[in-house]
Parts: structure tokens; sequence; C-alpha cells
């Protein structure tokens, strides 16, 4: 008995260990801005690094493709959870195929820059990046949202506002929350977490044009979640769900000309 009590005590301290851990340390298991993963592809596309004011002393590196601001629309890309603008290149060379303007920002954190990554810290870049833009008389009308992975929770935050002309949902997640529970099944994740991106409960005051794509291979969201969204989701909503993508969606013919005709739809 006394080797049980022992065992159970050792257990459960264990237990509390890793959920004290847990607690103080999500967020850098949610963020990571040293991992890059898909580099080395080269530029081809012109763009002007500038810096994004969002609080004092911290500047948002971004990159912004500027063709013809009068008469294309604009897409505001928020990138996932890990790596830099660099990370992107591959997208941005087909993305700047289309008559858009783009452009990328990097978080808080990422890229070089300062301050920390927060679900709260996230939207307010969104929201400054977004009145940065206004400042070139871009009004929100004349704005597609564009989310990756952890960005689809920022861009549907942003969505609900319904002031701008559309939002495109790149490998989405429900919510933190429920990713989590994947990972961690053995964790009460609805009391640890902090940083939640609701996105399921939100997605239904989005009432602007939606475009939701995922790959039946994504191992690190499910593609169900995509499913999720897209059934959840207002009209006039649209989908691109590939066969053979992962969580890092390969932008071939079939993904582009699903963006074709959003972007035509929203001319």
């Amino acid at each position: 008995m006394k080797y049980f009590y022992i065992a159970a005590t050792s257990i459960f301290l264990a237990y509390i260990t890793v959920l004290l851990f847990t607690y103080l340390y999500q967020r850098n298991l949610l963020y990571h801005p040293s991992e890059n993963n898909y580099q080395g592809d080269n530029i081809k596309f012109n763009y002007q690094e500038v810096f994004i004011d969002v609080e004092e002393n911290i500047k948002l590196k971004s990159w912004f493709i500027k063709k013809n601001l009068k008469n294309f629309k604009t897409i505001i890309f928020f990138h996932g959870n890990a790596g830099d603008l660099t990370n992107r290149i591959h997208k941005l060379n087909e993305l700047n195929k289309l008559d858009v303007n783009i452009l990328i920002i990097s978080w808080r954190g990422f890229s070089g820059n300062l301050g920390k990554p927060t679900e709260k810290n996230l939207y307010q870049d969104a929201k400054k990046s977004v009145k940065w833009l206004n400042k070139f008389g871009i009004e929100k009308k004349n704005i597609i949202l564009y989310g990756e992975s952890l960005g689809t929770g920022v861009a549907t935050e942003l969505g609900q506002d319904n002031s701008f002309a559309g939002i495109i949902l790149e490998s989405p997640f429900t919510s933190i929350a429920d990713a989590a529970k994947i990972y961690y099944p053995y964790l009460p994740i609805d009391l640890l977490i902090k940083d939640r991106y609701d996105s399921l409960k939100k997605i239904e005051n989005i009432r602007i044009p939606i475009l939701v794509m995922h790959g039946k291979k994504d191992d690190v969201v499910p593609f169900k979640m995509g499913v999720e969204l897209f059934e959840r989701a207002n009209q006039p909503k649209y989908s691109y769900f590939s066969e053979n993508d992962d969580h890092m969606m390969e932008f071939n013919d079939e993904l582009m000309n699903s963006l074709k005709k959003f972007l035509v739809f929203n001319t």
C-alpha cells in the first residue's frame, strides 16, 4: 500500500508539473518564428519592404506588391504560426500572377520584429495593417483578407466587420482549443489555453464572400475542420478541397483557378 501511495503521488506531481509547464510555456508551443521549413525559392515579383507601426517601438516588417491601387483589389496576407516572410515566396510568386495588389505582414516577434505574439496582439497587428492600407486610399471594400493556417483565425476575427470585399481561409482550424485537444488529449485544454482563435463561433457573423481551401491530407489541422467551417459559413461561399494537399497547399493550376474565380466574383 505504501508503494502504491508513493507511485500515485509521483504520478500526480508529474501531471501537475506538465500542467504548469503547458500553461506557462504554451505560447512557445503555438508560435514558432524561427522555424523556417520553406526556403530557397527565388523571388519573381517586385515589392517594397515596408514597416508598419503598431505600437511604440514595434514595427512590422512587411512586403507590399503594388500594381494598380485604383483598379485592383488588395489582398492582405496573414501568415501562419511559423517562419518568416521568405517562407511564403513560393505562394507570392503565384499570387503575383493575379490582378491584385498584395500586402503580406509579419507578426510581432516574427521576421526580426520586436514584441511577443499573442491572440490579442495579432488582432492588433492585423487591424493596424488595414489602417496602413487605408492611408493609400484603399478602403475596406477593396481589401480581401487572406489567412494561412493560424492567420485564418486572425482573418476570421477581422471578417466579422463585414466591410471587406471577401475572405480566403487556407488550411483553417475551428479553434486552437479544438486543435490542441488532438495533440494533447490528456490535458484539460479548455482550462489551460490562453489564445483561442475561436473561428467556428465567429464565422457565422461573417456575411461577405468567403473561400475555404483545405487539403484532405493535412496532418497538422484536420481536413474536417475546414469542412466544418465551410458548412457553418454563410452564403456566398466557395470551397477548394483538394485530394492530395497537406497543410501547406500546393499553388497549382486548380488552386489558382479557384482563386481567380473568387476574385472575379469580387470585381
